[in-house]
Parts: structure tokens; sequence; C-alpha cells
């Protein structure tokens, strides 16, 4: 059965032995080279997809556009990627115990971004691997100073909970 992860989680490759990726840090960010004009009205969000090397040689990555897809909202819309903004792995030997980050800046309606999925497609050593998705959420609303602070992510985190106990069938009709 395929799972999605959790914004934060790592998921292990096990055809490449090491190879760990995770999909983190989504949060509300603008973008350091300005706006793109065909985002206007749109709020902005950034994301880190981090790859760890824990196996005993160096791979070749490769995480360009093209192989990261980011949806948004409960109907599952595409959202802009910035991709003048993010940051790719074009091609880069990632050694034993080392890591490579990308990071992408992505906009949509501030009303779907409570739900985001980001699937990766990861290509190691000219082969691809197979697809991940990792499920999140902005509480772009939200106070953190206020009473209310995580209260976003808890509830997230309950949904994707109840999904994978649906899935894997645990739920109830």
């Amino acid at each position: 059965m395929y799972e999605p992860n959790v914004v934060g989680d790592w998921q292990e490759y096990d055809e490449h032995d090491g190879l760990r990726v995770r999909v983190h840090r989504l949060e509300a960010a603008e973008p350091p080279r300005g706006r793109d004009d065909a985002a206007v009205g749109l709020a902005y969000f950034s994301l880190r997809v981090t790859v760890e090397n824990r196996g005993p040689r160096h791979l070749g990555i490769h995480l360009e556009d093209g192989q990261i897809d980011v949806r948004i909202g409960t109907e599952g819309e595409g959202a802009f990627l910035d991709w003048r903004n993010s940051q790719f792995i074009e091609g880069f030997d990632v050694y034993p115990l080392r890591r490579a980050t990308a990071v992408l800046y992505a906009a949509g309606p501030e009303a779907a971004l409570g739900q985001v999925d980001v699937q990766i497609h990861l290509r190691v050593e000219e082969e691809w691997a197979r697809r991940r998705l990792w499920a999140g959420g902005i509480g772009l609303g939200e106070d953190p100073a206020g009473p209310h602070q995580g209260a976003g992510r808890e509830e997230l985190a309950c949904q994707v909970s109840n999904f994978l106990r649906d899935q894997a069938g645990g739920g109830t009709a």
C-alpha cells in the first residue's frame, strides 16, 4: 500500500542504500527576488526538499523543475510554482553523511493553503526512483502568538492519521 508522508517525515529509498528524502519547512514566505507578475492576488509559501546520503558511496542527484509537483486545496489544484526564485538540485553528487537541499517558492489562493500535497520524483544516478508524496498545510491566517498555536498542524495531522488508518482498513464505515 502506498501511504503519503506527513511534511517533515524522512522517506528512505530501498533501491538506493542509505538515501532518504524529506519535504519540510512548509511556511508562508515571500520570494527573495520579488513576486512573479503571474502570482498577483496569490499567497506565497516556501518548502524545502532535503536529500540525505547515509550510504557508503556518493550518489548523483537530480531534483529539477518537473520533478516536484505541488497541489493545494481539497480539489488538488496545481499551485503556481515560481521557478525563477526556486533553487533546485541539478546533477549534484551527494557524498556519504552529506545533504543537498532544494528550496521552492509557490503560490496559491490563501484559502487553499491549509492542504498542501507535494510529490517528489527523484532521479538518482540517471535512474528514476519511485514517486513519494508528502501531505501538509499552512495556517496563514493563524496568529503565532495566539492561544491556538499549532492547532492547524494538529488538525492536519489528525486528518492524515485518519486517512492512513482508513486506507489500511482500520476505519469504520
